[in-house]
């Protein structure tokens, strides 16, 4: 059954927590081997925090400005408007994104994320999936969070209210009961079960699982290339950094995420940081535009595009 949705803005309970240099409000920066990278703050991209902290950026002789975003969606209008070269951004807001803004390229994926889970409040009558029934559930709409939520109240054939909450407001509006439960990437997701404490109750349902991409446009490849190729060698390396969870490559996370070293170790198990792209993504992608579409994020009626034709496959080898 469909989920009703009460796109109710909580823009009181916080503030975004977007950090946008001005380097990024300025525009990129003409040296090609300097690239302009906006990072949403999560472990899915763990490799650009422990890329630059770790001197592998450097080693690769590639100058990398990171730019902060809470959210995708964000980080992808920046791309869009020419504002960084390159951008993370999960499956979800980026099957919508390539239909408005068709020059986009997914260069990378850079990680599957299996780790989602729906944080929910035991003081609120919730202790199973079946028990989300008509509940109030905050989430940033349009994301892959919202994506998963969805997919697991479908599974469930249950209806529930989904509220619209920004990354940075999830924790506060969870534990201050403005919502019965919540859907949110990491670190929202660790930090919105520390705060629950012993309420907190984590559900899993559905099947899907995130594909954490690297994205650009037409005219940043054509202009970087090189410099591109070397990024990608350096977040290679930082991948393997990841999954053997060495110690500087953890607190190099922990440090741009916020979260613990210890509960982050936890939290890196949930990933493969393989560096891959794979042609099996396109039709992945074109699942989630049909999903976004019947949410109303792209304009009902619009034909889907091909997404096997925006896989930018030169930058990643096997």
């Amino acid at each position: 059954m469909t989920t009703s949705l009460r796109r109710v803005f909580l823009s009181a309970i916080a503030v975004l927590a977007i950090a946008v240099s001005a380097t990024a409000c300025a525009g990129t920066d003409s040296d090609s081997d300097t690239l302009t990278v906006g990072f949403v703050v999560d472990p899915s991209w763990a490799q650009i925090p422990v890329a630059a902290e770790t001197g592998l950026f450097d080693d690769q002789d590639v100058k990398v400005n990171v730019v902060n975003f809470s959210s995708g969606v964000e980080a992808l209008q920046a791309l869009a408007a020419g504002q960084v070269d390159i951008t993370t951004a999960a499956d979800v807001p980026t099957s919508a994104a390539i239909v408005r803004n068709p020059a986009l390229r997914i260069v990378g994926d850079g990680s599957r994320w299996q780790g989602s889970k729906i944080v929910a409040r035991r003081d609120a009558g919730i202790n199973t999936t079946a028990d989300l029934a008509g509940k109030s559930i905050g989430t940033p709409l349009g994301t892959s969070a919202a994506y998963y939520i969805s997919n697991a109240l479908t599974a469930g054939n249950l209806e529930a209210d989904l509220v619209q909450v920004s990354p940075a407001a999830v924790v506060t509006a969870v534990s201050q009961r403005n919502v019965d439960a919540v859907s949110i990437f990491q670190p929202y997701q660790a930090q919105a079960i520390e705060a629950l404490g012993k309420d907190a109750v984590e559900l899993t349902g559905g099947t899907y699982s995130q594909h954490s991409l690297y994205l650009s446009t037409e005219t940043a490849i054509s202009a970087k290339s090189d410099a591109i190729t070397k990024f990608f060698s350096a977040i290679r390396e930082a991948g393997a950094s990841l999954t053997s969870k060495n110690d500087e490559a953890v607190d190099a996370v922990a440090k741009s995420t916020q979260l613990d070293a210890n509960l982050l170790r936890s939290i890196l198990g949930e990933f493969d940081f393989t560096l891959q792209l794979t042609p099996d993504l396109a039709t992945n992608l074109h699942e989630l535009a049909e999903w976004a579409q019947a949410e109303g994020n792209i304009v009902a009626g619009v034909g889907l595009p091909d997404y096997a034709t925006f896989l930018e496959t030169r930058f990643i080898t096997s």
